[in-house]
Order: structure tokens, then sequence, then C-alpha cells
């Protein structure tokens, strides 16, 4: 259950309750060692961790960013939208080396009722102290995704994939 939508039962990554720096942190650390398998799991495929870049919207955007600072191959990117970094202490105490400066595109509405806008701002700071190459882009609607969000997804790709 989702405490923030009232208990309601749906698919989530986690329970997530506002303005909490802990909730959630039991399932957060098992959805990134399961996307971190994955990644793995694709890497044995054949396919070069610079050519995995990990995306998600807010909880997805939580594990892609948790994964992605902690991964022990370089990646391509990590693409984060309307999300927050969970854990700075943690992140700073677990990232590894091999994706340090990693790019990193974040994106928020500025009127986002679920994760306010300052919550990202404050982990757009924090991922640029600990040297991520962040490119943060804001935009005047709630926690959804717009056509000029899209198009600038779109330039990130551009730029972080090899063709």
């Amino acid at each position: 259950s989702v405490t923030i939508n009232d208990g309601a039962e749906m698919r989530a990554w986690y329970d997530f309750v506002p303005h909490s720096e802990t909730a959630g942190n039991s399932d957060i650390d098992e959805s990134s060692k399961q996307l971190e398998c994955f990644i793995h799991r694709e890497i044995e495929r054949g396919i070069p961790s610079q050519h995995i870049l990990l995306a998600g919207f807010s909880q997805g955007g939580v594990i892609a960013l948790k994964t992605g600072t902690r991964f022990d191959q370089r990646l391509a990117g990590i693409l984060a939208l309307s999300t927050y970094l969970h854990d700075f202490t943690g992140t700073q105490a677990d990232m590894h080396d091999a994706n340090l400066a990693i790019p990193v595109m974040m994106a928020h509405g500025t009127q986002d009722p679920m994760i306010p806008v300052m919550r990202a701002a404050t982990s757009r700071e924090n991922l640029i102290r600990l040297g991520y190459d962040v490119r943060w882009f804001d935009y005047p609607m709630g926690h959804q995704v717009c056509l000029e969000e899209i198009k600038q997804i779109a330039n990130f790709f551009g730029e972080v994939l090899p063709e």
C-alpha cells in the first residue's frame, strides 16, 4: 500500500511518505538491487555498459539515481524526471568512481504537488557537489511530462548515447 494515496493498493517501487528521508529504505534498496541485476544481465548479453542509460519518473527516478550513482561500471547517463535523490549521506558514502561525473538530466514541474520542486533542486545541488554533471530543466507544470521536456530528453539521449 502507498501512504501518500491513503494506503491504496497500487504499483509502486516503494511506499512514499512526503517529507520523509527514511520511508521506503528497504524497498528502495531491494528495487535498486533488482535493477542492478538486470543491468548486469544486459552486459552479459553483450551490451556495453556505456550504452546503458537509466531513466525514471518519480519513484523510478529515485531508483535510477540510487542505482546509477553506485553502479560499478560506467553508464551512459541517468534521466531523472519529477524525482529526487534519496539518502544523500548514503549516496556520498556508497557512490562508485566508475560513474563519477556521469551525465544526469533532471527535469521537474515547478507546480509539482507530489515532490516539491525545492526537493528536486536540493537533489540537483547535492549531485553537483558530489561531482555529477547535472543538466536541470524546470517547467510550469505539475507531476507530469510536457512536450518541451520530451524534446530536451531527445537532445540528452542524442548527446550521451552512441549512434
